[in-house]
């Protein structure tokens, strides 16, 4: 492989070959990765298109400030590399499975009388690893079969030669129940203990036919030694497998190493369903959404949900049945949409699979969102309001003894935080510690500026405080003309007061309404918010102190030092070329001084 960086203005310098792109923003912050059977075409098609392109991608056009590319021999190899570098970064722009949880695997160890037991930790050196499964369920029934067919051991003693021959251990409680065959004190040879152990790989690996008939060979030569009992055994463990067997087998056996795909789309999620079959058996079924981030096709979505999935669980199919017809095939993935016969059931119990899925999160989406409805209606009965409050900003002062005064506003949409719409205030026309001054500034201000800008209004004010902080919030919307418009009230954190304006005596909501806990949690959201950004401030107005005592270093100058490092440990930690950069050589100097000075006092 061979990696080369460009600019976005050079793209039609890109060869003509297959390969990996990756798009950097200004932040030099990987933000897409792609994959192309020809990286001159492909990349140039994200410049050259004015028409047919969407909101997203042209967006994500306007970010790309670097282009690196990496070559490699074929577009297979192109996609896995793809897979690689999207499942390590997670750029912004690509398509990611909705589901980061990490999988259990069986292992048989490396060491003398080899255990099988779960693990989420893959670790090769270890032993021989077969899954992940995708439930926990489907790994402790393979596990059960192996227990309930061959004496595994259960132990964790170290059983090499020279320690049994020592003769320091003794059998245990799985040995007298007949689930252990005394290997730990010489009464098993390790040569039969890995004659059972090899019919067990066979079963994890799928190949349930070769574990069959070493039992119905075994047992007929025990029925002609006239071992009835041991042909009974014998009998018995091999109707345990066939009947494990009818309970996974989904299509006619013929079917042998085959990995099926299928996908269900609306307009913004994708809901795909993957399963492997081994000898007409589902050893895996497995369903993940999908969200569109630049308005992928069906196809497009399929694909990169099959290798992620490949990936994950350890694939080695001949072939890929899909429900759609994939129209731009790639070399290397045989993917194939069968029309009847078997191959055709198996497509349509997947369909049926994704179809439930997707029916499924729509109703748990329908459920939460009911949830949120619920109490947000609530909160309307109890506080009597004209409107369901769907929209609800909080505000909350801080200030230590007058100094750094800041304050928060929190914006709560459908009963959840909306962060993007947080906002923090320096107080700008009040001197001193005056808690009321201070909210009627801010509140004054926010709403000024939604009626200048005419952005919707919420249904509900909570201010962080009792009737002082309330009547003045009031005062600022009426010299505004807002009184009236929105509902407002206070609440007071002592006994969880609710108060309306001109009410002189509060109300009280049952404390285990969950109503109550909403506002409680944005009151609590609001204060966090004003905490963390006056201790910010305050840090930064501290060192912005210290740093203009020092000779020749002003405010501007330590402004810039603030803005350029963003912390004071950074600035700490800076050597001299890194703020001579920022500041000037002899500037940079005199702070070194000021650092060697003051270093450890």
């Amino acid at each position: 492989m061979q990696s080369s960086s460009f600019t976005p203005e050079a793209h039609l310098q890109l060869p003509d070959h297959p390969g990996v792109y990756k798009y950097f923003n200004e932040s030099d912050e990987l933000i897409y990765v792609g994959k192309a059977k020809s990286l001159k075409k492909r990349v140039s098609s994200y410049f050259n298109k004015s028409t047919g392109v969407n909101l997203k991608t042209r967006r994500m056009v306007k970010e790309i400030r670097r282009i690196e590319i990496t070559l490699v021999n074929s577009e297979f190899d192109a996609l896995l590399l793809e897979n690689n570098l999207i499942k390590k970064s997670q750029p912004k722009y690509n398509i990611l499975l909705r589901d980061d949880k990490t999988y259990p695997y069986l292992l048989i160890t490396k060491e003398h009388f080899p255990r099988i037991f779960p693990t989420r930790k893959y670790i090769p050196k270890r032993g021989t690893y077969f899954g992940p499964f995708a439930s926990v369920k489907a790994m402790n029934n393979v596990l059960d079969l192996i227990r309930e067919l061959f004496t595994i051991r259960t132990c964790k003693l170290d059983l090499t030669p020279y320690k049994i021959n020592e003769g320091k251990y003794k059998v245990c409680l799985e040995y007298h129940i007949g689930n252990c065959q005394g290997p730990c004190v010489g009464k098993q040879v390790e040569k039969n203990y890995l004659e059972d152990l090899e019919q067990a790989r066979h079963i994890l690996k799928g190949n349930l036919g070769q574990a069959k008939s070493i039992f119905k060979q075994q047992m007929q030569e025990y029925a002609e030694n006239l071992e009835f009992e041991k042909a009974q055994r014998t009998k018995e463990k091999l109707d345990l497998l066939e009947k494990y067997q009818a309970k996974s087998l989904v299509a006619n056996p013929s079917i042998h190493n085959h990995d099926v795909c299928t996908i269900v789309v609306d307009e913004k999620q994708a809901y795909v369903n993957y399963m492997r079959v081994k000898n007409g058996s589902l050893i895996v079924s497995k369903n993940v959404e999908l969200k569109k981030k630049l308005d992928e096709s069906e196809e497009e979505l399929l694909v990169a949900a099959l290798i992620r999935l490949q990936d994950q669980f350890n694939s080695d199919a001949d072939e890929t049945l899909t429900n759609i017809t994939i129209t731009d095939p790639i070399e290397g993935l045989n993917l194939i949409q069968p029309k009847i016969g078997d191959k055709k059931q198996l497509i349509e119990l997947s369909v049926k699979n994704a179809l439930f899925y997707k029916k499924e999160k729509a109703l748990l989406q329908g459920l939460n969102q009911d949830k949120k409805d619920r109490v947000i209606r609530q909160l309307q009965q109890d506080l009597s309001l004209p409107e369901i409050p769907d929209h609800i900003e909080c505000f909350d002062n801080s200030n230590i003894q007058g100094t750094n005064p800041v304050a928060s506003m929190v914006c709560f949409l459908h009963g959840k935080p909306a962060v993007k719409e947080y906002r923090h205030y320096h107080i700008k026309t009040v001197e001193g510690p005056n808690d009321f001054a201070s909210m009627k500034e801010i509140v004054g201000r926010r709403y000024k500026r939604l009626v200048e800008e005419e952005k919707p209004l919420p249904k509900l004010i909570v201010i962080d405080g009792g009737k002082g902080q309330l009547s003045s919030a009031v005062e600022a919307l009426q010299e505004l003309g807002l009184y009236g418009k929105m509902p407002i009230i206070g609440i007071a954190k002592r006994l969880e007061e609710i108060y309306f304006p001109g009410d002189s005596y509060p109300i009280h909501i049952d404390k285990k309404s969950e109503s109550l806990r909403l506002l409680q949690r944005i009151r609590d959201e609001a204060h966090r918010f004003a905490i963390t950004f006056h201790r910010k401030v305050r840090s930064k107005n501290a060192f912005g102190t210290q740093l203009t005592a020092i000779p020749g270093i002003g405010p501007n100058t330590a402004d810039k030092l603030l803005s350029h490092f963003k912390s004071v440990k950074k600035i700490s930690l800076a050597g001299e070329e890194e703020l001579a950069a920022v500041i000037g050589k002899s500037k940079a100097a005199e702070l070194i001084k000021w650092k060697e000075k003051n270093k450890g006092a």
